[in-house]
C-alpha cells in the first residue's frame, strides 16, 4: 500500500515544493492550505496530490482533515510565517498572537490530530519546519524567534515523549530561503522592502533545496532519525552575518 504524507501550508513556497517532492518519491500527498485555488492547480499538475482546504488555526478545520484520512505516514508541519520587524518594545500584540497561533498552536493541533495515525502506520515521521531563528535571536525578530524556539522545543519534547513508539521526529531549520511570499508577508506587502532582504546575496536557498532535505530525512530507514538539520546558503554564516556582492 502506498504511503500517505500530509503537508500543511502547501499552496506555495516550501510547502508546495515539499508536496511535489514527496509525490515524486512515491507518496500520496494530502496538500493542505487556505488557498484552495492554488492547491487545485497543484493537484491538476500532480495526480498523486489531493488538495484539502485547511486552516491550522481552526480546530474544526484540522479535525475535518484528520477524519478524512485513512492513514498518515508522514506529517510535515510547514504552515507558518513571520509578521513585522518591530523591536519588542514596539511590537504589535496581534502580530505575535498570529505568529504563535499559526506556527506553534497550528503545529500542535496538527500533531495531536495525527499522532495516532502516525503511530498506527508502524513507521511514522513527523517533520517540524522551524528556522535558524529557532536557534538564535536577532533584533526585530522577537515574535518570530519566540515562535520558532517554541516549535523547536516541541520537537525535542515529542522525541522524548514518543521514544519507543514507531514515530521519528525530525526538525528542519532553514536559514535564508527566497520564496515568493515569506518576506512580502513580513513586510506587510511591501515588495521592494522584501526584495532588499535578498539583494546582493549570491545563491540564497530555494524552496526546492528545503524540500530536498525534507524528502531525504523522511526516506531514511525506519531505525534512522534525523533529529535536526540546519540548512543555510553558503553566503549566510549566521543570522546576522550574510555575504553580499555589489551590483
Amino acid at each position: 500500500m502506498r504511503k500517505t504524507a500530509v503537508v500543511t501550508g502547501a499552496s506555495s513556497g516550501i510547502g508546495e515544493a515539499t508536496a511535489r517532492r514527496l509525490a515524486a518519491e512515491g507518496y500520496d500527498v494530502v496538500a493542505g492550505a487556505r488557498r484552495r485555488d492554488r492547491l487545485g492547480k497543484l493537484a491538476a499538475e500532480v495526480p498523486s496530490i489531493t488538495p484539502v482546504t485547511l486552516d491550522v488555526t481552526s480546530q474544526e478545520s484540522v479535525d475535518a482533515l484528520a477524519a478524512g484520512l485513512e492513514r498518515c505516514d508522514v506529517l510535515v508541519n510547514n504552515a507558518g510565517g513571520a509578521l513585522g520587524l518591530e523591536q519588542v518594545a514596539d511590537a504589535r500584540l496581534d502580530d505575535w498572537q498570529r505568529m504563535y497561533d499559526v506556527n506553534v498552536l497550528g503545529s500542535l493541533r496538527m500533531t495531536q490530530a495525527l499522532i495516532p495515525k502516525l503511530v498506527e502506520s508502524g513507521d511514522g515521521v513527523l517533520v517540524m519546519l522551524t528556522s535558524t531563528a529557532g536557534h538564535g535571536a536577532y533584533e526585530g525578530g522577537g515574535g518570530y524567534v519566540a515562535a520558532k524556539h517554541a516549535q523547536r522545543t516541541m520537537a525535542e519534547t515529542l522525541r522524548l515523549e514518543l521514544v519507543g513508539q514507531p514515530v521519528r521526529i525530525v526538525e528542519i531549520a532553514p536559514g535564508m530561503v527566497q520564496t515568493e511570499g515569506f518576506a512580502v508577508t513580513r513586510f506587510r506587502g511591501d515588495e521592494e522592502a522584501a526584495a532588499r532582504v535578498y539583494e546582493g546575496v549570491p545563491g540564497p536557498l530555494t524552496a526546492d533545496d528545503v524540500a530536498d532535505a525534507i524528502a531525504w530525512a523522511v526516506t531514511r530507514p525506519a531505525h534512522v532519525n534525523i533529529d535536526r538539520m540546519v540548512i543555510r546558503p553558503r553566503a549566510q554564516a549566521a543570522q546576522h552575518k550574510v555575504h553580499r556582492v555589489s551590483g
